[in-house]
């Protein structure tokens, strides 16, 4: 099992983020595009490297809009995991 964060890794990890934001044990991000069919090709991009690192996001999809939310379930909280993901997401165009 991952080992979870301290507050003081937790904040200096989401300083080096951008776009994404700590809300409780949960890390998340917003992104707007241009339609819904857009917002559902970023979604499709997302399942390889969540595949290949077995860590896997929750989706929220509201038509132009995807919030994505990383947190380690099995460790209760946010784990080195969900930065490492969250670094590879911020890639995806």
């Amino acid at each position: 099992m991952a080992q979870l964060l301290t507050k003081a890794e937790i904040h200096k990890l989401a300083n080096s983020l951008s776009g994404w934001t700590v809300e409780g044990n949960k890390l998340q991000t917003l992104r707007k595009f241009k339609d819904f069919v857009a917002a559902i090709e970023f979604v499709n991009k997302l399942v390889e490297p969540a595949e290949s690192a077995a860590h896997h996001p929750d989706i929220e999809i509201s038509y132009n809009k995807v919030k994505v939310t990383l947190t380690t379930h099995d460790a209760g909280g946010l784990t080195q995991k969900d930065f490492d993901l969250a670094a590879i997401i911020s890639q995806i165009v």
